[in-house]
């Protein structure tokens, strides 16, 4: 199977951006991040969630709830305009 990969014009994911966002509101390091995510059986490395932050990595259902529930933010917050049909 071909691996999707992001290309200049081209992200993977919609939510790179505020996830990093609200990553640096709650002063968390992407290391302190992905602990955290492990406590919720969400295994996501800091590496990988460097790439979910620069749009070039997709993102899971699983791990969209994860970072959901240990950020405190709801899903929907995440994509940073909800009023666009996709």
């Amino acid at each position: 199977m071909k691996r999707l990969t992001a290309t200049t014009t081209q992200k993977c994911n919609m939510i790179g951006s505020r996830l990093k966002q609200f990553r640096q509101e709650q002063k968390l390091s992407q290391q302190a991040l992905s602990n955290r995510l492990e406590t919720e059986a969400v295994y996501i490395c800091r590496g990988s969630i460097s790439r979910i932050e620069d749009g070039s990595r997709t993102v899971t259902d699983m791990e969209l709830y994860g970072l959901s529930k240990v950020l405190g933010k709801p899903i929907e917050d995440f994509f940073e305009n909800t009023d666009t049909p996709y």
